[in-house]
């Protein structure tokens, strides 16, 4: 397929793929027609506000070597759960030829933040070129719609492969080694190369799997099941009903629900919801220093062994840093369940729910 029938399938396809399951999808980018890549010429970050482990960079800079272009934003569950494979691409095949540009292009206003970014960054083990795109510039040059997405560039500078969301990963490996080959690399190691997921970057139970990503800000959430409804943008008293339907979530207590976040306001404040998964994440910060104490509860009770990775067996963890908090991981496949949040602490922000 021929480079622009590539940018044009990639532009239809973001219209059919499912956004809560496997890729988070930010819609059509405003003047999406006016800034497509020009693939026929030099490509180019020249849109980044910034850049961490490496100066700027552009296509001719790159230019000699198969490059691949990870779109990523530090809380997505799904770019998280594709990680594992970027990862081991670079470490395997980065000595053949493989350059990795990370493309930080933020879903929520605290992730705009550098400090924090280079904290996530660091998190992660992220050694490769990080592009700062604040202004989705470089986000729209190539008409995405994903987290994550990853763009396959031959050593020639064209477009050779695209894939969004998590999965595809045996598929983008091969074109990868065709275009390294094409390149002139030799010796390539065994095909698929080993790949370590840990934490919460597990993948999801996908057959088991019947919750979708809920957001708790204003604009984009359903579900919500307190009393009263949404009352957006000043602080308000909510009460938590005694019992959810699945998909549904609740706040308790003094709670500000903002856009795209509902904030705290005093010790106490409970977040409930009742999902079917094996994993429940919470995208959380705190809304100053010094962190924010919370105790998770499954069906009313301490997890035990199905306590997330950032909790203890009694349920207790703590939000130091904004960032995705694995809260449940059962043992055994999903299931229906009530999770409860009780933030001990005032402060808590929180964005959004997912699940694996």
């Amino acid at each position: 397929m021929a480079t622009d029938d590539l940018l044009s399938a990639a532009r239809r396809l973001a219209h059919w793929f499912p956004a809560d399951v496997r890729a988070e999808d930010r819609g059509v980018a405003d003047g999406e027609a006016a800034a497509l890549w020009p693939v026929s010429a030099d490509f180019s970050f020249a849109g980044a506000t910034g850049w961490l482990n490496s100066p700027p960079l552009t296509g001719a800079d790159l230019r000699g070597r198969v490059v691949l272009v990870d779109f990523w934003t530090y809380t997505c569950i799904n770019w998280l759960r594709s990680w594992p494979w970027i990862r081991a691409w670079q470490r395997s095949y980065g000595g053949s030829g493989l350059v990795t540009i990370g493309v930080h292009s933020p879903e929520f206003t605290f992730e705009h933040d550098v400090d924090d970014v280079r904290d996530a960054v660091r998190a992660r083990g992220i050694g490769h070129p990080v592009a700062l795109d604040n202004h989705v510039t470089v986000w729209r040059s190539f008409a995405n719609h994903f987290w994550p997405a990853t763009y396959l560039v031959d050593a020639d500078g064209r477009l050779r492969h695209h894939s969004f969301g998590e999965g595809g990963y045996e598929e983008t490996e091969s074109v990868l080694r065709r275009l390294l080959t094409e390149a002139g690399a030799a010796d390539l190691p065994p095909e698929p190369v080993p790949v370590e997921a840990r934490g919460v970057e597990v993948a999801a139970d996908w057959d088991t799997l019947r919750s979708g990503e809920t957001h708790l800000g204003y604009d984009r959430t359903a579900g919500f099941a307190s009393s009263p409804a949404v009352v957006p943008g000043r602080p308000y008293d909510y009460t938590a009903p005694a019992r959810l339907r699945l998909g549904h979530w609740a706040l308790s207590g003094t709670w500000t629900i903002g856009s795209e976040v509902a904030a705290s306001h005093g010790a106490g404040g409970r977040l409930v919801c009742h999902s079917w998964s094996r994993d429940v994440h919470l995208v959380v910060a705190p809304e100053g220093p010094g962190g924010v104490r919370f105790r998770v509860l499954l069906d009313g009770r301490p997890a035990g062994s199905d306590a997330g990775v950032d909790v203890d067996e009694d349920g207790h963890g703590t939000v130091l840093e904004p960032r995705t908090y694995n809260l449940i991981r059962r043992h055994g496949p999903g299931t229906g369940g009530t999770v409860e949040v009780e933030f001990l602490d005032p402060g808590a922000r929180v964005h959004v729910l997912t699940f694996g």
